[in-house]
């Protein structure tokens, strides 16, 4: 992190350390832009805030006057060198059930606040993915790392200075459908592409995977119903529950404790709209807890879209057998 002329920050093992690197207005200058300019992008008061992806894979985020007051300010995010795996992020309960979703082809939804770890998560679940399916991820920046042998990668592409060129993620998860994918990966939903990647999860495109930024489970549905009402399409909102109901098996989120350490802290069942219990003015829970930071709680209710797949994990001993309320 570059907060203008000064010294460089870095975040290590989810810590903030103040480096002994220190960089002048000049070189501040310079840097960004030998970032931008490889990247046919170009940062001026004409267009301040550049996204942008370097070679490695890294994404950066550079924003300079007159909007960052104090000079240049450039984030870059890189990514660890070795793959995290389940079993980095979660116990063994619940690797078990995230390695059974992804076998039974369930929709999963991950969610989290910024910086909480969810595609590295999302990362982890794509390890588990059979290696001779074939899986299309759309990107606003490409950071996803599957290790499949069959992997198309597709990015969002922002307008020109010009202000023409741009293609967005809806336009590029309606062609990935064109392009005979086993499995659809949105890296993360923002916007009108939630009502066409919902729409995928309930035309046969099972397995899918993806991420929105939530602070629990429920927040997870909620925001995304947010996103689809967004398409400006006429659907009502008991209309976008029932398709979100029939699309998303599991919500997992995920989060970032004190010390910094990232950690799935609740795996959520989608429960089917109740209009019985909606006219009857009763609350309604968009979804069942089936685990914790603890371990599994309770077993899956929704059965496998790929039978074969087998039974789901039972719960774990310091479990319920019920699914608690979210």
């Amino acid at each position: 992190m570059v907060n203008g002329p000064g010294p460089v920050w870095i975040e290590r093992r989810g810590q903030l350390e103040c480096t002994s690197v220190v960089l002048g207005r000049a070189e501040v200058d310079l840097l960004v832009e030998r970032i931008v300019a490889p990247a046919g992008r170009r940062a001026d008061p004409s267009s301040p805030v550049v996204d942008a992806r370097l070679p490695d894979g890294s994404r950066v985020h550079v924003v300079v006057p007159p909007l960052a007051v104090d000079g240049p300010c450039i984030t870059i995010r890189r990514f660890s060198a070795r793959p995290i795996e389940l079993a980095d992020v979660a116990g063994p309960s619940v690797v078990a059930l995230l390695r059974w979703a992804v076998r039974a082809r369930a929709n999963v939804l991950v969610s989290g606040a910024t910086g909480s770890g969810k595609t590295t998560l999302l990362n982890a679940l794509g390890q588990e993915i059979p290696r001779r399916e074939r899986i299309v991820t759309v990107e606003d920046a490409a950071e996803l790392r599957l290790p499949s042998d069959h992997v198309v990668r597709l990015e969002s592409r922002p307008a020109s200075p010009e202000g023409t060129g741009a293609v967005s993620c809806r336009e590029l998860v309606r062609n990935a459908l064109r392009m005979r994918p086993d499995r659809l990966v949105v890296g993360e939903v923002r916007g009108p592409e939630a009502l066409d990647m919902v729409q995928a999860m309930n035309t046969g495109h099972d397995g899918s995977l993806s991420t929105v930024h939530a602070n629990s489970a429920e927040d997870a549905l909620r925001r995304l119903e947010t996103l689809v009402l967004m398409a400006g399409v006429g659907l009502s909102l008991d209309a976008v529950r029932d398709h979100l109901a029939a699309a998303v098996d599991l919500v997992v989120h995920v989060a970032r404790g004190a010390d910094g350490e990232r950690w799935v802290v609740e795996v959520a069942e989608v429960v089917p709209p109740d209009r019985n219990a909606v006219e009857a003015g009763s609350v309604r829970r968009a979804v069942a807890r089936l685990a914790d930071r603890h371990g599994v709680r309770a077993t899956p209710t929704r059965g496998a879209r790929d039978p074969g797949a087998g039974p789901p994990p039972m719960a774990s001993t310091e479990g319920g057998a019920h699914g608690e309320a979210a």
